[in-house]
Parts: structure tokens; C-alpha cells; sequence
């Protein structure tokens, strides 16, 4: 009987609510969409595969689409056109963040450069120019490419050690521990895994834990005053993952100050450059600053990485003829067998459509970071209301039939004449972002992924493990905020 009061009680509220928000909407023409039902709003529509079900949606309501999730109003931008009103044209308006309710354990989003306003301008233009400066900067990519060819050499190594056991590699699980151990070389100069075991399953498991919480339906994002209590424990599961990461991250750190203190380390590396502004200038970066930095780095660039070159060898195992081309085009460009030179990129254009390609059909982030405005904005005659929820769904935009021919087929030929690019510049295709809040990794990644795909297709031929026949190559994807395989892709290197 009490339930029945309580429920009665919040279907009046709601009743109330909405008719105050109608009133509202009156002089508000707010984006079409579903009609949200008492108290849930629309919440029920999302389902497991929120990427897709609001695809889906859009296709009935449009590319800009009004919804109301549990308390929270949210619009979705589901084409190339609104992408770019919204990430250049109104860049400023739309770059504050939403932050999930996860992402605020130990912290976090306090001192994440993801995640603090760009309207708190000194420490968000401090954070991400010292990010740009010291990790991701030509100069600095330039300087550290020997560690990059160092690590995929690795790569390679594990997968002849596989071929010679007749082995299947976990692609998937090998590229996570080569994207692991270059950003350990390259900010701690270590590796945090045996490049030849399976020992970074641990760690990989704890990034792809960080990245399905984060991604996961929280009713405490839903309804706000839910978050003391943190009903699913998401929060709480999110504590733990990122205290294991933190404190990886503060041994490490307290290891080099011993190794300083002892003059016993060169100024090499990152931690060396962000431990030295600490010293110099302590107003601007502080330890827990580092750690938190550290945090971003290890769970954004490790899995985003691997995960595409995992999505770019299935699409390439299910599909023979363009594995054929490119091996082609490989073996013609630098020869048989020959590891991938960063320099040869430019000289191997079949290559670079392919992880275009990749990226188009496979986004790392399906709906990029989700953003927030702090005011109504009016957005191709529509309003946003203040506080609403954004989110650009790059996936629909990547499969749109509007943009591209055949969007579900893997066809890299489609770039062949094209001038379309990840780098934020064409909408139609922004797996990075655009903008401010631009992914500050993206020179990282469009780097190291060519060289390491194309180092694996000109030394290996690759067969699928267990028999199975490319065209029943299971492509599920598991949605977190990154999207992964459902099953993780066994391939078999053979000699060429």
C-alpha cells in the first residue's frame, strides 16, 4: 500500500512538473522527439546499445532530438551538418562538459583536462597546453618515434613467437600491451608489461572496467539527487578501479623524486618535464595534477588504440580482397616483410584509407565526451535548454546513407579520391572530436595506428582461429564509452 501512495505521489509531482514545463515550452520550441513517459522520461528507449537505439530514433525525429532522461534533458545530434553548428560554429556554447557522476570518483573530473569548463580558463588552457607541449607536440612525437618503432618491433616479435607455436594472438589484448608500454616508455621510461606475456590482462581488464562504468546507465546521472546514495554502486566501482590506477601511477612518481633526489635520472622524459613545472611553478601543475593527467592518458589512449586495431584487423580478416590489396600495396611501396616507417605512411595511400575507413564504421567513443551548455542556446531554430545533456553521435553520422554510399559495407576505396579527414576539419567524419574539446591525443594515434596495422599485414599472412570462415566473423560490439568486440579477435600469423 505505501508503494502505491509513493508512486501516486510522484505521478502528481510529475503531472505538475510537466505542465509547468509545457507552459514553459510555449515560448521554448524545443527539437522533436519521442514523447517521455511519467517520470522515466524516455530512459526506457536507450537499451543496452544506446548508440544504436538512438540512431534509430533519429531516423524518425530528426537529426536534432529533444529527450528527456529521468530528470536530465538531453538533445542528440545525429548529422555532419548540426556536428559542426555545434563543435566550430558554436564551439564556445557547447564546450562545457556533462560529467557523469563516475567520473567525479577520487576527484577525478576536479583535475581532469577532459572534463573541467573551459570557462575556468587558467587551469583548463594550463592543463592542456602543458599536455600539448610536452606529450603530443610535433617536436616531441618527432623525438620519441624510435620508442614508437621500438614498440611495435615488439609487437611484431610476439606475433612471430606466436607463429612459431602456431599460436592464435588475442589482437586486441597484443595491441593494448604495445599501446601500454609506449606511453609508459614515453612518460616514465619503463614498461608497466612484459611486451611477450599475457601479463597486462590485469591492466587491460581494469581500463576496459573504468571505460564500461563510465559508460554504463546510472540512474544517479538521471536523477540527480540520487548521487548520495549511488544506487547501482557505480561511483563506489569507480573509486576502486581509479585508486588502483593512482596509486600505480604515485609509486612511479615517488620512485623518479628518489631517483632525482639522488642525481641519479636525466631529465628525459615526461614525468621529468611535469615534475620540473611543479618546481618551477607550482601555481600551475601539482602532483595530483600529474597523477590525474596520468589517470586520462593510460585509460583514454591505451584502449581507444588498441581497440581500433583490433576493429581494423576484423574488418580486414572479413574481408580478404582489400587484406590482399593492401598487402599489395605494402610489398610494392617498401617491400616484403619490412616493418612500417612513420615515413612511409605518406607514400602508402591504400594504407591510410584503410584506418579511415576503420575509424568511420568503428568510432573509438560512439558519442564522443558528452558536452553540456550552461544557458539556453538556440541551435537551428531550436532551443537547448540550459543544463541539457549533448551528445554528437559520430557512429549514426559514420553510417549515415545521407553521407555515404553502401554505409554498412567496408569499402576503404571511398577515401581513395577523397579529401576527407579525422583531424576535426570534416564533419562528416570526426572520430577525434572537434573544436576545444578536441581529442589531445589525435597526433598520438594517427601515428602510431597506421604503422602498427601496416607493420602486422606486410610480415604476417593472418587466418582466423578455430576454422571459421570470414563472412561468420562474429562483429558484435559491447558498448562502453569506447566500443569494443563482444568477442576479442583470435587471428593466426603465418609466414608470408
Amino acid at each position: 500500500m505505501d508503494y502505491v501512495i509513493i508512486l501516486l505521489g510522484l505521478l502528481f509531482m510529475w503531472i505538475l512538473v510537466r505542465g509547468v514545463l509545457m507552459s514553459l515550452g510555449r515560448t521554448k520550441k524545443l527539437a522533436p522527439g519521442p514523447f517521455p513517459l511519467p517520470i522515466i522520461g524516455n530512459l526506457h528507449l536507450l537499451g543496452d546499445k544506446p548508440h544504436i537505439s538512438l540512431a534509430q530514433l533519429a531516423k524518425a525525429h530528426g537529426p536534432i532530438m529533444n529527450l528527456k532522461l529521468g530528470q536530465i534533458n538531453t538533445v542528440v545530434i545525429s548529422s555532419s551538418v548540426l556536428a559542426k553548428e555545434v563543435m566550430q560554429k558554436q564551439d564556445l556554447a557547447f564546450s562545457n562538459r556533462f560529467i557523469p557522476d563516475s567520473l567525479r570518483a577520487c576527484n577525478h573530473s576536479d583535475c581532469s583536462v577532459i572534463f573541467l569548463p573551459v570557462n575556468n580558463m587558467s587551469r583548463w588552457r594550463t592543463l592542456r597546453k602543458i599536455m600539448s607541449s610536452n606529450i603530443f607536440s610535433g617536436n616531441k612525437l618527432d623525438a620519441n618515434k624510435h620508442l614508437r618503432s621500438e614498440k611495435v618491433q615488439e609487437l611484431i616479435d610476439y606475433c612471430h613467437k606466436s607463429e612459431q607455436n602456431c599460436a592464435a594472438v588475442d589482437i586486441g589484448r597484443a595491441a593494448f600491451r604495445t599501446s601500454l608500454n609506449l606511453l609508459s616508455n614515453t612518460i616514465f621510461s619503463k614498461d608497466l608489461t612484459d611486451p611477450f606475456s599475457d601479463s597486462a590482462k590485469e591492466f587491460k581488464d581494469l581500463v576496459w572496467n573504468i571505460m564500461v562504468e563510465a559508460g554504463k546507465p546510472n540512474l544517479a546521472d538521471y536523477f540527480p539527487f540520487l548521487q548520495k546514495i549511488d544506487p547501482q554502486g557505480i561511483r563506489r566501482r569507480m573509486t576502486d578501479h581509479f585508486t588502483k590506477v593512482l596509486d600505480l601511477m604515485s609509486g612511479l612518481i615517488d620512485e623518479r623524486l628518489k631517483e632525482r633526489k639522488l642525481g641519479n635520472h636525466a631529465n628525459v622524459d615526461v614525468l621529468d618535464a611535469l615534475l620540473n613545472i611543479t618546481q618551477d611553478s607550482p601555481e600551475e601543475i601539482d602532483r595530483n595534477h600529474i597523477e590525474q593527467m596520468c589517470l586520462d592518458l593510460f585509460a583514454a589512449g591505451t584502449d581507444t588504440t588498441s581497440s581500433t586495431l583490433e576493429w581494423a584487423m576484423a574488418e580486414l580478416l572479413k574481408n580478404s580482397h582489400t587484406l590482399e590489396k593492401a598487402q599489395e600495396e605494402l610489398a610494392k611501396v617498401i617491400g616484403r616483410g619490412k616493418l612500417v616507417d612513420e615515413d612511409d605512411v605518406a607514400q602508402l595511400p591504400y594504407l591510410r584509407c584503410i584506418v579511415k575507413e576503420t575509424l568511420r564504421i568503428h568510432p573509438p567513443v560512439p558519442f564522443l565526451i558528452p558536452r553540456k551548455v550552461e544557458e539556453d542556446v538556440e541551435l537551428c531554430g531550436y532551443t537547448v535548454p540550459k543544463d541539457s545533456q549533448v551528445l554528437v553521435n559520430v557512429w549514426a553520422i559514420g553510417r549515415n546513407s545521407d553521407i555515404w554510399e553502401d554505409p554498412l559495407d567496408f569499402k576503404p576505396e571511398r577515401f581513395w579520391e577523397s579529401e576527407l579527414d579525422v583531424r576535426g576539419r570534416d564533419f562528416e567524419l570526426i572520430p577525434f572530436g572537434a573544436g576545444r574539446r578536441i581529442c589531445p591525443g589525435l597526433p598520438l594515434a594517427i601515428r602510431m595506428v597506421p604503422v602498427a596495422l601496416g607493420s602486422m599485414l606486410n610480415t604476417f599472412n593472418w587466418k582466423l582461429h578455430g576454422g571459421i570462415a570470414p563472412k561468420d566473423l562474429d562483429m558484435e560490439e559491447k558498448f562502453g564509452i569506447t566500443l569494443a568486440k563482444v568477442q576479442p579477435l583470435l587471428a593466426i600469423p603465418m609466414p608470408l
